[in-house]
């Protein structure tokens, strides 16, 4: 007995040899007491010692059918044959042979199989002739028994590749949804990267820049001075606000079963003024232009276009310099969103940022996954811009007719 999956298995050699016991002694007890005593025919030798060893050489050789069907089939039916040529009461042990030929067929090639299911044919045909059938009868009901075993073996040939091609495509399958599953886990990374990116770089780049100025006017000009701090707790603030959120939905994992949930706790468009502010208090000349016919985007767009732009005056702020002129566009057409973020650069910056280039990757990224396009890098006349375009669905338009 073996376990597997909860349940107990037998081993299958256990179930052959009880088949090959069970097989024989109901043969044997058969022919001894039943056969012989009705069929019995004069000049048939009686079913005695010879016979039952013939028999049991026949049946049992059954045992070893699943580890060496070639070997066994070749016993059991070359014993019948013996058997027969003897002059014993026929069709007695024939099932046997005709089980064996069947384990032949099935685990072996046709091509390789078929002399088994020649000899088995020859050995009923043997047995029927002996029990005094005509030549026409043991041919037919030799076709017949050897006919249903091969119809046998071409069912079972047909089910065990559907299953072999069923486990196949099964392995395949589940193959493939663990590479969707870490693909899926993979973007999930990537965009709660993006994320924690854009919130880190933003923030602590106005943090440093504030702080810088805080400390250069900190002795010439209070005031100034005292609005730096004041900024500096806005932001932190504010940045601790997105960190909670973006904390929130890492924590509520995937079971949440909103998918859109990392999107819906992040800032959009209507936060665009707080981040001007922020740009603005950083030392730079910040103006904002928005035309066409302004409506709630989906939240989605809402938050790639709000990351665009912050990014941009994220950059502006970091390479600019205090005092540079930014330029902040904003169009709803019908059909897309563009934007331009464009400055033309002040003094250099007091304190040297850091930069890893990860913030412009990042934004080609969101525009790329929502089908858009955009474009950053230096203007001719001086400074830097990005400009963006994300599509829209088409507002709907009325007129008379």
């Amino acid at each position: 007995m073996q376990k597997g999956s909860g349940r107990a298995r037998v081993d299958p050699l256990l179930i052959d040899v009880a088949l090959a016991c069970v097989l024989a002694v109901v043969t044997i007890v058969y022919a001894r007491q039943g056969y012989a005593a009705q069929y019995r025919r004069q000049g048939w030798p009686p079913f005695d010692h010879t016979a039952v060893a013939l028999s049991l050489a026949v049946n049992l050789p059954l045992a070893a059918r699943r580890r060496a069907p070639r070997s066994m089939f070749v016993v059991s039916c070359g014993a019948l044959m013996v058997y027969t040529a003897a002059g014993y009461q026929p069709s007695v042990n024939v099932w046997a042979p005709l089980l064996a030929c069947y384990t032949v067929l099935v685990r072996h090639p046709v091509r390789q199989a078929a002399w088994a299911a020649a000899m088995t044919a020859a050995a009923w045909v043997a047995s029927g002739l002996a029990a005094h059938l005509s030549i026409e009868l043991s041919i037919a009901q030799t076709v017949l028994a050897v006919g249903i075993v091969w119809a046998f073996t071409s069912k079972s040939r047909r089910l065990a590749q559907r299953n072999k091609q069923l486990a196949e495509l099964t392995a395949q399958l589940r193959q493939e949804q663990e590479l969707r599953a870490q693909h899926a886990i993979t973007q999930e990374r990537l965009r709660i990267a993006r994320e924690f990116h854009d919130v880190v770089a933003h923030h602590l780049s106005a943090l440093a820049v504030q702080a810088g100025l805080a400390d250069f006017v900190f002795a010439s000009d209070p005031v100034a001075a005292r609005e730096a701090v004041v900024s500096i707790g806005t932001s932190s603030r504010q940045a601790l606000e997105e960190m909670r959120g973006l904390l929130g939905v890492l924590r509520a994992g995937t079971d949440a079963g909103d998918p859109d949930q990392l999107y819906r706790s992040s800032p959009g468009l209507e936060r665009l003024d707080d981040l001007v502010e922020r740009t603005r208090a950083a030392g730079l000349e910040v103006a904002v232009a928005i035309s066409g016919q302004q409506r709630p985007l989906p939240s989605g767009v809402d938050l790639c276009a709000y990351r665009i732009l912050q990014e941009a005056l994220t950059n502006a702020v970091k390479h600019a310099g205090r005092g540079a002129q930014v330029k902040v566009s904003l169009t709803f057409h019908t059909d897309r969103l563009s934007g331009q973020v464009s400055d033309r650069g002040g003094s250099a910056p007091s304190t040297a940022l850091p930069s890893n280039g990860l913030g412009l990757l990042g934004m080609r990224e969101r525009v790329r996954l929502y089908g858009g396009s955009l474009r950053a890098g230096p203007r001719a006349e001086g400074g830097f811009e990005v400009v963006f375009t994300i599509p829209l669905a088409p507002t709907e338009t009325t007129g008379d007719r």
